[in-house]
């Protein structure tokens, strides 16, 4: 009988396998359709194309059975029957012992969870190619996926040594490869064994540090860095995880490492970055500039640096910096246009280029940012008096993403708010909550607008719903305690409310600007100037600033509520809440 190279075939059948299992899923006879569907399988690896090898290892089989035992356990993997896949498979690799037909049996068997037979399978391609980094690398993949850790330590070893030209780069990776155990002591001790042989070198000692680490036992890891560092002093990788090591106990000591590693090693790009960024996380933005600034000048087309200095510049306002960086991410070719697009029609519409922005905003298709986008763009049309075409953008983008339907739903309602039309709003957000009665969205915003129409009762039972629903929502507390201490009724329950939403947020401006309301409705002045004081200064909005001028002028310190009132009035002179105070205080 013709017989053929395994390695051939199994490359030519990985062309025509799919083609070939179509065909007999097509001539198969009609079947009496079940009363229910049937659960679909999960899908199957696909078979790799297969690269004939050097040298044959492997027995030949006859063609004929070759090929029905591969197109049997390839269609028995698409029709969901695996325990045939890697029955079929299995035996084709022990009778033929071709690496090829292994590899593809060992991946057929791990898709079937049988982790003991592929663990068989890859330690009889191991015997069979001894000097194969793939099959040994196979053996490490099963035996720590199956946690068979009794002999990977010296399987490891061997992999190390096969590769010696990279021992330094796979010792770096060694924790990445165990990173699956969940026992971290374990791998600790795995890490210690693995790199005895190799302590004349840097990276053992960093493998050491990092497997410490996880482990919790950060003494022994700053030890094992420390150690690392001697061997090479001026490595950027060897000082960053010293610096996370110690950071979570002494964060000023760990910029103080880094500061001085640069000031040795000026060229370190890695160590400024890191130490840039560990500068805006302490809010020592002027330091962190100067460290961007330094790295913009070094390394100008460089994503990761260009990226943070463009959010850092607006974070600071400096909108001249980020635009000019927001743009050149974009000829840089950064991953998430739709960011950088959304960011640029920010800084353009702070600078009261509308058409710009409307330009930027339309060029975000996706992403987190989606939906701020479109509804910036209605905004700015709203405001250019395109109220009916603002409307249709959103529910255009609400038929592009459906799933965002609600979001953009909303956003319309607060354009007719703006625009004096809360019983338009009202009406748009009741048509949807009819078909989503339970919707926490839904029913805080018709509260809302329920309460601008003088329908208090209904935005009461709107928000005790969602209160019922979600009772760790801290904006519908917020919500009903303002609600009853604007109104000057059941204060002690108003301040309840607050309290509860308070203990949920305690740094939220707004539910501090309502404790703030609540007591001064009570008639405790200093502690509502206590609470309106911390609000305003966590964000200077205008309606917080309104409040607080109330109560300044109601303590007898009316120049400072004065003060309070005008400054925040030059920087939101459209506010309506501050303009009415102000009207009622300073005819």
């Amino acid at each position: 009988m013709k017989t053929l190279s395994l390695a051939v075939l199994m490359a030519s059948l990985a062309v025509a396998g799919a083609a070939t299992v179509a065909v007999a899923d097509d001539a198969a006879p009609a079947a009496k359709a079940p009363a229910r569907p049937a659960a679909k399988p999960a899908r199957a690896p696909k078979a790799p194309a297969v690269r004939a090898p050097e040298a044959e290892v492997g027995s030949e089989l006859p063609i004929g059975q070759v090929v029905y035992q591969v197109l049997l356990g390839e269609i028995g993997l698409r029709r969901g029957h695996t325990d045939l896949a890697v029955s079929v498979y299995t035996d084709l690799a022990l009778r033929s012992r071709d690496p090829q037909v292994l590899a593809r049996a060992i991946e057929v068997a791990g898709y079937g969870r049988r982790l003991d037979l592929a663990y068989d399978l890859a330690q009889r391609w191991v015997d069979l190619e001894p000097n194969s980094v793939t099959a040994r690398q196979t053996l490490v993949s099963v035996m720590m996926v199956s946690n068979r850790g009794d002999d990977l330590a010296s399987q490891l070893i061997q992999l190390l040594e096969q590769d010696k030209e990279n021992l330094p780069d796979n010792l770096v990776r060694l924790n990445r490869m165990l990173s699956r155990n969940p026992d971290k002591q374990a791998v600790l001790r795995l890490v210690e064994r693995i790199t005895q042989p190799y302590l004349a070198i840097p990276e053992a000692h960093y493998a050491l540090a990092q497997a410490a680490a996880m482990a919790g036992d950060r003494s022994r890891a700053r030890a094992a860095v420390r150690k690392a560092l001697e061997l090479r002093p001026d490595w950027e990788a060897g000082v960053l995880l010293e610096a996370q090591i110690i950071a979570s106990d002494s964060p000023a000591q760990a910029m103080g490492l880094l500061e001085a590693f640069l000031a040795r090693n000026p060229g370190a790009k890695d160590v400024r970055l890191h130490l840039a960024r560990i500068y805006v996380a302490e809010k020592r933005y002027s330091d962190a500039s100067a460290e961007f600034r330094r790295l913009l000048r070094d390394y100008p087309d460089t994503l990761e640096v260009v990226y943070p200095v463009a959010i850092l510049a607006l974070q600071q306002n400096d909108l001249v910096t980020a635009e000019a960086q927001l743009k050149r991410l974009l000829t840089l070719g950064f991953g998430d246009q739709d960011v950088v697009n959304f960011y640029l029609g920010q800084v353009a519409e702070a600078g009261q280029r509308d058409s710009e922005a409307l330009e930027y905003y339309a060029q975000v298709n996706g992403g987190e940012h989606f939906v701020n986008a479109r509804s910036r763009q209605a905004q700015i049309l709203a405001r250019q008096g395109k109220l009916a075409a603002a409307r249709e953008a959103l529910q255009q983008a609400a038929v592009a993403a459906p799933r965002e339907g609600n979001s953009l739903l909303l956003a319309e309602a607060q354009l007719l708010r703006d625009a004096k039309r809360p019983q338009e709003a009202f009406d748009l957000i009741e048509s949807q909550l009819k078909k989503q009665p339970a919707n926490p969205e839904l029913l805080y915003d018709s509260a809302l607008v329920a309460e601008l129409l003088g329908k208090v009762d209904l935005a009461e039972e709107r928000l005790r719903k969602l209160i019922q629903l979600q009772p760790e929502n801290a904006h519908a507390y917020n919500a009903l305690g303002y609600s009853l201490a604007e109104r000057g009724i059941r204060l002690d329950e108003a301040r309840e409310l607050v309290a509860r939403a308070l203990a949920l947020a305690p740094e939220d401006p707004f539910i501090t600007d309502s404790m703030g309301w609540v007591l001064y409705r009570q008639g405790d002045l200093a502690g509502a100037l206590i609470q309106l004081q911390k609000a305003y200064a966590l964000r200077q909005d205008p309606e917080i600033a309104a409040h607080l001028g109330e109560v300044l002028w109601a303590s007898n310190r009316k120049d400072e509520a004065r003060r309070t009132w005008q400054d925040a009035a030059k920087r939101n002179p459209d506010n309506q809440a501050l303009a009415d105070v102000i009207k009622k205080y300073l005819p």
